[in-house]
């Protein structure tokens, strides 16, 4: 498939405090306007359809299956809108619940899901079961999307699997909060140059119980320029993937290339 651009769409917004009918009517009007700015792709932060800190019980009995309700209102949301979106969600599987992102394309259909496999603090283990497949992808308008969530980009490895399998873009719906803020402008624009790849973190700008979630979502370039970068409020942000940058910075940064990975087996053991 010859790529064409794609234009990716942030919300950094305010998350729905457990009121999925509320979030589902906002993801419906962000979308609307993503699809009315040109984008191709929206992306909303981590566990957006349902919140976050909602506690192991509440969580547990707001769990679904990916295939379930949510998957469907969210399909029929991104076909009317005609724009494809990546939304987070408790996913059910059994008797184990998931820290859960999935992309749907702007036709509704499914393309691909993917469970959070770092968790993060007592917030995270005592809901969620970790996932153990660390590269998820799907192929949206000839560009390859490559899924995580929030506390998986602090780990090198796991953005370094995604450029080994050819992602074009890593996407990281992220609920990352106060005091925290280095995650966002330090650590995701490095990881996006150290792998020659764009990275999207997108994440929430209010607060949940006692969270206070910092904004400052971006879209980097592969050479670690930032395409966007919100601040502390709600804003829908819009770019194109620089591909002309990510062709350059290949020509002048061998990373990938210079890997001498005989030398870091030690590290996996």
């Amino acid at each position: 498939m010859v790529a064409t651009a794609l234009r990716v769409a942030l919300d950094q917004g305010t998350g729905p405090s457990g009121d999925t009918d509320a979030a589902l009517a906002r993801l419906a009007e962000r979308a609307h306007a993503a699809a009315a700015s040109g984008a191709h792709l929206l992306l909303t932060p981590e566990m957006s359809m349902t919140g976050y800190a909602l506690g192991a019980a509440e969580t547990a009995r707001r769990a679904e299956p990916a295939d379930g309700p949510l998957r469907r209102a969210v399909a029929e949301i991104a076909s009317r809108a005609g724009v494809a979106i990546v939304y987070g969600f408790p996913e059910r599987d059994g008797e184990r619940v998931y820290n859960t992102v999935q992309l749907v394309d702007d036709r509704g259909t499914a393309l691909a899901a993917y469970r959070k496999s770092h968790l993060f603090g007592d917030l995270d283990r005592s809901a969620f079961t970790p996932g153990d497949t660390l590269v998820v992808q799907a192929d949206l308008h000839g560009h390859r999307i490559g899924l995580l969530v929030c506390y998986d980009v602090e780990f090198p490895e796991a953005v370094r699997a995604h450029a080994l399998a050819g992602s074009d873009l890593v996407a990281v719906p992220t609920a990352l909060m106060a005091p925290n803020t280095a995650v966002a402008t330090l650590l995701a624009p490095a990881r996006a140059m150290e792998n020659q790849l764009h990275l999207a973190y997108v994440n929430r700008c209010d607060t949940e119980g006692e969270l206070d979630y910092v904004g400052l979502s971006t879209l980097v370039s592969p050479d670690g320029t930032e395409l966007l970068r919100a601040g502390a409020g709600e804003a829908l942000l819009v770019a194109d993937l620089d591909t002309r940058a990510a062709d350059a910075t290949q020509d002048h940064l061998s990373y990938l290339g210079d890997r001498r990975p005989a030398l870091y087996r030690p590290l996996t053991r």
